[in-house]
């Protein structure tokens, strides 16, 4: 596949990302729009290269969720246990914020196959199981994207590269028997989730895991994908949450370390010719500064690598 140096680089917003969320509830949600203005005020982002998705076709979220599950969340019949593993209060707006986010990282991919690119400016929900969500996880985003893809002979042999602090669980029970589907996790050990679901490839990583380490664990992860796996498409999960200041990472990561981590991977599908589509995963920094920083950096890098100065 050849290499192509863009002029636009398409990114994926809505404010249905946002949510009201309990003024003590631990996950930064206002860090999307913050990210947003602040790709938009550095010049990072063109107004004419943000696109709002729409709404995720039921249809669509059901090539992956049971309808049981879609049943209770979309009507607001979840029981109290579901939603407590969930982290979210039930909300119809928690609905049009899953659904956006999946339709996002879906036109991210689909931009990505035919421009190289494509951002999306949430997603990386890797705790959603078909049947329940887990860890501010209702829908897995990626699952929904690659499924559609199959299904409509976009794209059928896909990795998803995710870098987030947490094993991505869900992902991986939902392509453990799918050939064609390279599930990469690399993250912290002693993190969430306590009970990890083998992927394709798992690298664990201590707590206290600081640039270096980080790094040489995960350059050769990526050789085996991109050059021995050959994937037509790369989703690439760019979690906030490996930094030294994350309330829930563990490890150590600088900014400078997690920028060459973007750097990394984002060149190496670059080189290897292999679209890629960006979710942002999580980030909880106790400033929320810091994960603000580290997801722009993502954007950042990807425009360097891909796009014309």
């Amino acid at each position: 596949m050849s290499r192509r140096t863009l002029i636009f680089m398409y990114a994926l917003y809505s404010d249905h990302y946002i949510i009201d969320l309990p003024p003590t509830h631990s996950f930064p949600i206002r860090k999307y729009r913050l990210v947003r203005e602040r790709l938009l005020a550095d010049g990072t982002l063109r107004p004419e290269e943000l696109i709002e998705p729409t709404l995720a076709d039921p249809r669509d979220i059901c090539l992956v969720h049971t309808r049981e599950y879609w049943t209770n969340l979309s009507g607001g019949t979840l029981p109290a246990e579901a939603i407590r593993r969930l982290g979210f209060p039930w909300s119809e707006s928690l609905v049009r914020r899953s659904r956006a986010s999946v339709q996002g990282t879906l036109t991210a991919a689909r931009i990505a196959i035919r421009e190289t690119l494509g951002v999306n400016l949430a997603g990386g929900t890797h705790h959603a199981f078909p049947d329940r969500g887990e860890g501010y996880c209702a829908l897995n985003d990626i699952a929904v994207a690659i499924r559609v893809l199959q299904r409509d002979r976009w794209m059928q042999r896909m990795a998803i590269i995710d870098c987030d602090v947490h094993q991505g669980n869900g992902t991986a029970a939902i392509f453990a028997e799918e050939p064609d589907v390279f599930t990469f996790s690399i993250h912290g050990a002693n993190n969430y989730p306590l009970h990890k679901v083998p992927g394709t490839l798992d690298i664990d990583l201590p707590d206290g895991t600081g640039d270096d380490e980080y790094l040489d664990a995960l350059e050769p992860a990526l050789s085996r994908i991109l050059a021995e796996f050959r994937p037509g498409l790369v989703f690439y999960v760019a979690g906030a949450d490996p930094h030294a200041g994350d309330r829930m990472g563990r490890l150590r990561l600088s900014h400078a370390g997690l920028g060459r981590r973007d750097e990394m991977v984002l060149a190496a599908c670059r080189d290897a010719g292999v679209p890629v589509a960006i979710t942002l995963g999580g980030g909880y920094g106790k400033n929320i500064e810091d994960t603000v920083e580290a997801h722009c950096h993502t954007v950042r890098a990807a425009r360097a690598l891909f796009t014309l100065p």
